[in-house]
């Protein structure tokens, strides 16, 4: 049996996705893998750069952008059995020597524990976010960086450097290592979340399937961070709210999910109505606060024409409406 089958999902970062693959070649030793990638439909030549300069490697090539669940189960489809780990991979990450080994052996000896997050740094080494809560009212409704200074024992941040092993909730899905036991048990990830949430969703079912999550922070990998998101910011905008609006709808209660939907729709209208104010302060010349009216402009607009499937990232073919 194969150790690991590393999946990436690439669409238009061909270069990222190139330096991404060349970090798992220089840096995996000691471990047989597999190198998956599936192609959504990109249109800046990643596909012929991939066999041009890895032939070896196995490509799935749809013809329009999948979303990111549904890419990664075409990978899954077909080859869980045939191997013991599958590690999902950002294209704009880099592997840190060691980083995947500290993770194997982790899961090699906590046979309970379905995934495993790596810790996620800047280039310059800087700490990020790599592991989280499940979403709930207070973490959407309310300002993520006061909760974590309130309450920092049930609302982990960056600045509480882990020494050891973490069980934790969730873990960014930036680079993760999925025991493929465990996704035979509860599941591979659920295709109605297009972008964003799907690996929290997992981890979620993972942990009512009986499996523990935990946060490795000797796994270093860096994570350039929201480059796909960067090329359509207001799109991926609305594919989080959607998927976020899906998770409560999936693992919360009724009334969560209506408390979401109203409040969360108020926050959206308060920051338009404050950042219209502040650009009309300043004459419209701060690009930043420019920026943000765009962006809750086009939310508020996304829920005035009642959240259609057309907004977003996904092209073409509408969805059914599931939110």
């Amino acid at each position: 049996m194969i150790a690991l089958n590393f999946i990436i999902v690439n669409w238009n970062t061909r270069d990222l996705l190139i330096h991404c693959i060349d970090s798992i070649y220089t840096t995996v030793t000691g471990l047989s893998y597999r190198i998956s990638v599936v192609d959504n439909g990109s249109g800046d030549d990643s596909v012929k750069a991939l066999h041009n300069q890895f032939p070896q490697i196995f490509v799935i090539e749809n013809r329009e952008n999948r979303g990111f669940a549904a890419a990664v189960n075409q990978a899954l489809e077909k080859n869980v059995a045939r191997y013991t780990y599958s590690v999902l991979l950002n294209t704009d990450t880099l592997l840190q020597k060691g980083a995947i080994q500290a993770m194997y052996s982790f899961m090699e000896q906590h046979k309970d524990t379905g995934i495993v997050g790596a810790q996620l740094q800047k280039p310059d080494g800087t700490r990020q976010h790599s592991y989280d809560n499940h979403p709930t009212l207070a973490t959407e409704l309310f300002n993520k960086s006061v909760l974590r200074w309130l309450f920092p024992k049930r609302y982990p941040s960056k600045k509480m450097q882990a020494t050891q092993p973490v069980e934790v909730e969730s873990v960014i899905g930036a680079c993760m290592m999925i025991r493929n036991k465990a996704i035979e048990d509860v599941g591979k990830l659920n295709e109605d979340y297009f972008f964003f949430l799907e690996e929290t969703d997992w981890c979620y079912r993972m942990q009512k399937g009986g499996w523990k999550v935990y946060h490795v922070p000797d796994a270093r990998v860096i994570h350039l961070g929201g480059q796909s998101k960067k090329r359509a910011p207001w799109q991926s905008q609305v594919e989080y709210c959607r998927s976020l609006y899906t998770f409560f709808r999936k693992n919360r209660s009724a009334f969560s999910y209506i408390m979401l939907r109203t409040f969360y729709l108020a926050k959206i209208t308060l920051n338009l109505a404050t950042n219209i104010i502040g650009n009309v302060f300043v004459f419209f010349q701060n690009e930043k606060l420019r920026y943000r009216l765009s962006i809750y402009t086009k939310l508020f607009l996304w829920h005035l024409f009642l959240c259609p499937d057309w907004m977003g990232l996904k092209p073409g073919k509408k969805r059914d409406k599931k939110n």
